[in-house]
């Protein structure tokens, strides 16, 4: 919305101005290029398995040494998540989004010539940090240019992109690898961002909120003006936003503060528990297969469809979280998740398109309420602490996915029986859901009583 002030200058309010109008070119061009970053995302995140066994082979190197390996993308997204994405505040979503693409295409291009462990060790550490860097900002400017009634689906939109990301790094590399060896993948993979790079320098949009908050009222009237077009070229306008902290530096404590301490722990054991469960399931589900006796052509296709069930359940849950409540949408997901994993305890040594199924409709509830709570994530947080929010939740989220496949080998290896853990994993999934269901209570009573919600907690 915008009012016009004794002096001429249009005052525009945001984010009135983006909600009460419906999504245009340049809000969905920023959403297309913020979904390209969590492409490459997924596609580097993935890449690395599949040139796995090419590494063993060409270095003579034992499954165990690929562990660390692995685990150093993972402990370079934490670094990433947690210490560099909480710096957007001070230098932009923009520059945070173009410094970490720029950073993991870089140390991908660099993983073309190494010749140790040692080295491409350090490179995947390097590359995590430039992904976790730059992932709560694509997040954050996707949920600052969407309009309220569309934000939950089109970040699960860009979601979906780190899905199709695993999906193209199969292709590839089956196509690469043995034509051209494993380093031609990283070739790929560093050529893609590189360009990218180049493309999101000149039409990514810096964070309307950082500008207001920085007092660069012509450069935000400017983008404003890209999504009204209606709006008139005055010489000194002001946008303001919801926010009255100009120039403050978001820290931690703006996260867990104003009465959020609880939600913001609560929404973490979500993030993490659903990790958990995702990770465990994604690394177990081809041995509890091959122990029951499917064929390797099943695995593969198990595989994909773990990641087909959460990109499609994404076209529902989007804009059922937007028109009927983002926490009452979400819980009723991990609900219903309860049951999809019953029905894969009583599954297992069925034909083989039945069992498909099954694990068709726990990718819409694990692997889709993976991206949905990344949703929910962007509309609890108010826009100014929104990626170091987001960041955050991802990085304590990780721990759960190093801990899951931890947790589910120790039931595996202590004599449970694949029925007996697919049934204990409606437990988490039913936590999630009661989780998320309580967020939802408190959201609700602070919006009456934002005083008494605050006095309270």
């Amino acid at each position: 919305m915008s009012a016009t002030t004794s002096t001429g200058a249009v005052d525009v309010r945001i984010p009135e101005l983006i909600d009460s109008r419906r999504t245009g070119r340049f809000q969905a061009g920023t959403v297309l290029l913020c979904g390209l970053v969590m492409f490459l995302d997924g596609f580097d995140t993935q890449a690395i398995n599949y040139m796995a066994p090419a590494i063993s082979a060409d270095w003579g190197l034992e499954k165990a040494d690929l562990g660390p390996i692995f685990s150093a993308a993972l402990v370079g997204l934490m670094i990433g998540y947690l210490l560099v994405a909480p710096l957007s505040d001070k230098f932009g979503h923009k520059r945070l989004v173009l410094g970490g693409v720029l950073l993991f295409a870089l140390s991908t291009l660099a993983s073309v010539w190494v010749q140790t462990e040692a080295q491409l060790l350090v490179l995947r550490l390097v590359t995590g940090i430039g992904l976790g860097a730059a992932t709560p900002s694509t997040i954050a400017l996707t949920a600052e240019y969407s309009p309220k009634k569309v934000r939950a689906s089109f970040v699960l939109a860009i979601y979906c992109g780190f899905s199709l990301g695993f999906v193209a790094a199969n292709y590839v590399s089956d196509w690469l690898i043995p034509a051209h060896g494993w380093r031609s993948v990283f070739l790929v993979g560093a050529a893609a961002p590189l360009l990218l790079t180049l493309i999101l320098a000149w039409r990514l949009p810096e964070s309307l909120s950082f500008l207001v908050r920085h007092e660069r009222h012509a450069a935000a009237y400017a983008l404003c003006r890209k999504i009204d077009r209606g709006l008139p070229a005055k010489q000194a306008p002001r946008v303001e936003t919801e926010s009255e902290a100009r120039g403050k530096r978001v820290r931690l404590r703006d996260v867990v503060g104003g009465g959020q301490l609880l939600g913001t722990l609560l929404l973490w054991l979500v993030f993490a528990t659903n990790l958990a469960m995702f990770y465990g399931l994604q690394s177990w589900m081809p041995t509890i297969l091959t122990e029951q006796g499917y064929s390797s052509s099943t695995l593969a296709t198990a595989a994909s469809m773990t990641t087909i069930g959460g990109i499609a359940i994404a076209f529902v849950i989007g804009p059922a979280m937007d028109r009927l409540g983002a926490f009452g949408a979400l819980s009723t997901l991990y609900f219903v998740g309860c049951g999809f994993l019953t029905v894969m305890s009583l599954t297992l040594g069925a034909p083989v398109w039945v069992l498909l199924i099954a694990i068709f409709l726990i990718g819409c509830s694990v692997s889709g309420g993976q991206k949905s709570v990344i949703a929910l994530a962007a509309v609890f947080y108010p826009v100014e602490v929104r990626s170091t929010g987001v960041g955050w939740a991802l990085g304590i989220g990780r721990i759960g996915g190093i801990l899951g496949p931890m947790l589910v080998g120790a039931m595996l290896a202590g004599g449970w029986s694949a029925e007996q853990f697919f049934l204990a994993m409606a437990v988490p999934s039913a936590l999630c859901g009661a989780l998320v269901l309580y967020l939802g209570v408190r959201a609700k009573a602070k919006a009456k009583d934002p005083a008494s919600a605050e006095a309270a907690a």
